[in-house]
């Protein structure tokens, strides 16, 4: 087994041939492991000082085995490159068969003199059903390391059954009419549902999108900042290109007026992100309208989930979601 750190971006392209490859086997397999969203991160929101350490290990074949995209603050913590606010799920990139193995080399790493002197590490976003999350308690000690593990944050999901029918028969009654009731309202006002295809200008949509996504909130306004603007254009552009990019507004009288920003990924609707002008059709309550037909979409297309990602907001369990969680695992030295 051979092990090496690769530091700076040099990682994103000496690694471009193999690493979506692994990333799809992987133990956490979402779009923000894909390379094009980690480097994209890392080029747009990278924090102040940190340095980017990407340890990499192949086996005796040279096929590449495991990435952990790492980053150092200048208080000597370490992170997971991505952590800890845009990135709904972290975690090792590697494969189920290879996990123990991978850990403890890339573990053995951080504790050599290889890897530079950090004061604590600090994992964000491992899904509740990840083996690091058994793995590494055991490291931890084995290193002598106090480890303390918490629940970050919840991610609600809906478990999509085979029909639309089939769905607004399982949320409770006063739900199922109320969808029902703006759907019906929504479509007499010849609202449609646009779908972003390569066919459309895809700047000007992702544009559209966030014009809706800053009108949304005074909050979401002042978080849209120039990093984050900068991620949307360039995960949209590399997520359309492989496939998985899933861009939906509403149209009423040639305008958008609400707007979903997900990924269409491994069978499961990632929702990463929406937007909604509330001074436009406000009466219509395109909010839940957008949502339920992208719920709709999903299920007609055979997708098995529905991940509204981190944030326990009371609508998305009104859609009949129910939590997941993320974890957060600390490690210091004692």
């Amino acid at each position: 087994m051979q092990i090496s750190i690769i530091q700076g971006v040099a990682a994103f392209t000496e690694l471009a041939a193999d690493w979506n490859q692994l990333a799809s086997q992987s133990i956490t397999n979402t779009p923000f492991q894909t390379l094009a969203y980690q480097q994209a991160w890392w080029q747009h929101l990278q924090p102040a000082e940190a340095s980017l350490y990407t340890i990499v290990l192949r086996n005796d074949s040279r096929e590449l085995t495991a990435v952990a995209p790492l980053y150092l603050t200048v208080d000597g913590t370490v992170h997971f490159n991505g952590c800890v606010e845009e990135t709904d799920y972290l975690d090792l990139i590697v494969r189920p068969e290879d996990i123990e193995l991978a850990w403890t080399a890339v573990f053995d790493c951080l504790c050599s003199s290889d890897f530079p002197t950090w004061q604590s590490l600090d994992f964000c976003n491992i899904p509740s059903a990840s083996p690091t999350r058994t793995v590494l308690p055991q490291l931890a000690a084995n290193h002598h390391l106090k480890l303390n593990e918490s629940v970050h944050e919840v991610c609600p999901i809906i478990q999509l059954p085979n029909s639309f029918d089939a769905y607004l028969q399982a949320l409770d009654s006063k739900q199922r009419r109320e969808v029902s009731r703006k759907l019906r309202r929504a479509q007499g006002a010849e609202a449609k549902l646009k779908v972003i295809t390569a066919e459309d200008d895809l700047d000007t949509a992702v544009t559209d999108f966030l014009d809706l996504l800053q009108k949304s909130s005074f909050e979401k306004r002042d978080w849209l900042n120039r990093g984050r603007r900068a991620i949307f254009y360039a995960t949209a552009k590399a997520a359309q290109e492989a496939g998985t990019l899933q861009l939906l507004f509403i149209e009423i009288e040639g305008q958008r007026a609400a707007a979903l920003f997900n990924f269409d990924y491994n069978g499961r609707i990632w929702v990463y992100n929406s937007g909604l002008d509330p001074n436009t059709f406000g009466s219509l309550s395109l909010g839940v309208v957008i949502t339920a037909l992208a719920i709709e979409h999903a299920i007609v297309n055979g997708r098995s989930e529905f991940d509204f990602l981190r944030g326990d907001e009371t609508y998305k369990y009104r859609f009949g979601a129910k939590d997941t969680q993320v974890y957060r695992l600390q490690i210091t030295k004692e």
